[in-house]
């Protein structure tokens, strides 16, 4: 009688690897500096606590439950040649949108900075976590018609444009509101895979709620709609995460042959230093006795 194949584990399942553990330190590391460069933001969130009441009633779970799904996703299938690109566009479209958001007027933050520095790093690990949601939800999806992904596509885009139309139409003689819309606009009316944008908004919808939800409830930031949150806002992190993606592959394709490079230099210097060490056990005089 054959014995069962062993169980993957744990860790196997959830996709994690080598580069999990140092993308997962990185992400710890990020925020030690976070909370050490603004340590009197932290001192004054921590100044609200009341020890007249019980601690489990102050804990904030909504953060907490919001950074473990982060992080598990952050983890999973990591790939420092894929995910590199991603934290590049993650860092600067989100410094974009933040400072054309502030700049507006659109949002403001508790602290009145236009935009805030210390919410900037948010974005890619944010743009990491809709990536992994992406996948998933790219696996899922082939058994959906592409005609019905095409019908999807126009109808939800349209949506969208209707909602940002209306949405920003009080800063309409701005030209920072002008070039956000006519950046949406290239974005919707030259789809380059119809199924892989409409996956992408799907995901940072989805994972836009969440973030917009904690943050409008919670004063962090406040729309000038004083809605918690609006709908325009968590369908944005979706268009969002679709303009990452198409500046995604514009950067892996400018860059993949100095990638290749840099990767082949890496690869010809390991092979080199194994070589050496193996030389080196080979003539050393232990090696010679025996």
């Amino acid at each position: 009688m054959e014995a069962d194949p062993p169980r993957p584990s744990l860790a196997r399942r959830l996709g994690w690897n080598r580069t999990s553990y140092v993308l997962m330190s990185g992400f710890i590391l990020l925020l030690g500096v976070i909370a050490y460069v603004w340590w009197p933001l932290v001192t004054e969130y921590l100044a609200t606590y009341n020890p007249a009441y019980p601690w489990w009633m102050q804990v904030d779970w909504l953060l907490l439950g919001i950074f473990a799904a982060m992080s598990l996703l952050l983890m999973a299938g990591a790939d420092v040649r894929l995910d590199l690109p991603i934290v590049v566009v993650g860092l600067v479209g989100g410094l974009v949108i933040e400072a054309w958001g502030t700049q507006t007027l659109l949002w403001t933050y508790y602290t009145n900075e236009r935009p805030p520095l210390w919410i900037i790093p948010a974005w890619p690990i944010a743009s990491l976590a809709i990536d992994r949601l992406y996948r998933m939800l790219a696996k899922r999806s082939q058994v959906i018609p592409q005609r019905w992904m095409d019908g999807l596509y126009w109808g939800i885009f349209g949506i969208f444009a209707v909602l940002m139309v209306v949405f920003i139409w009080p800063t309409r003689h701005l030209s920072l509101t002008w070039m956000a819309a006519g950046l949406c606009a290239f974005l919707i009316f030259t789809p380059v895979d119809r199924r892989a944008m409409l996956l992408e908004f799907a995901a940072g919808s989805a994972l836009g709620y969440f973030l917009e939800y904690w943050g409008t409830t919670r004063e962090c930031w406040t729309y000038y709609t004083l809605q918690t949150p609006p709908l325009f806002a968590v369908l944005a992190h979706g268009m969002a995460a679709v303009a990452f993606w198409r500046a995604v592959r514009a950067l892996r394709f400018v860059l993949s042959p100095v990638w290749r490079r840099i990767q082949d230099r890496i690869w010809l210097r390991w092979s080199a230093r194994r070589s050496l060490n193996t030389l080196q056990r080979a003539s050393s005089p232990s090696s010679s006795r025996n």
